[in-house]
């Protein structure tokens, strides 16, 4: 084994995403953390991976895990306020980059592979991935203690076209946009 100590530096430094804090709340109303909504996502595709036992299981709990790596420096931008994809694109890569080169080289490109797999969603699996990351999210702002004035009408746009062409995702996503609905107040 190449020294353990550098898995224990990716490690220590990857515990950056216990403090990245996202604009979701949690139920209790405090922000939801990176590392939270990763694990909350790797449990969803757990839960649901004998729905699906075509898709490698343990590349979809990977990309689950480390989908939000980039967020490790600059933190999260809310999907309402992303206005440059390149730059975002960019910068993640960046922290990417510097977080994987504290591991020896073949796990570095291990990691490197399954995040960059995620960001071109260019597998079956990157692509159910992207869609429960979606899909967790709504669901933490629909439970969450939300402030006043939160824009739950977001939620229903919001990464729709990940859900197409699959009934149990198309399922899940009418349920999600049911719930959103709820806390959506009439119109005066």
């Amino acid at each position: 084994m190449e020294n353990p100590e550098r898995y224990l530096r990716f490690v220590r430094e990857a515990e950056r995403l216990k403090d990245t804090l996202r604009s979701a709340h949690t139920s209790q109303g405090r922000h939801e953390s990176t590392a939270e909504h990763s694990w909350r996502l790797a449990l969803l595709a757990l839960a649901l991976a004998g729905e699906r036992p075509g898709l490698d299981s343990e590349r979809v709990l990977g990309m689950c895990l480390i989908h939000d790596l980039g967020e490790a420096y600059e933190g999260d931008i809310p999907a309402v306020e992303q206005t440059d994809p390149a730059a975002k694109a960019a910068t993640e890569r960046s922290a990417v980059d510097r977080l994987t080169a504290l591991l020896p080289e073949a796990a570095a490109r291990r990691i490197r592979s399954l995040w960059e797999e995620y960001e071109e969603c260019r597998t079956p699996e990157a692509r159910w991935v992207k869609a429960l990351d979606k899909a967790e999210t709504i669901l933490q702002h629909n439970q969450g203690a939300n402030p006043e004035g939160f824009d739950y009408a977001f939620n229903l746009g919001y990464g729709a076209a990940w859900f197409g062409g699959d009934a149990l995702l198309s399922e899940l996503r009418r349920l999600l946009d049911e719930e959103t609905a709820r806390h959506i107040p009439p119109a005066r």
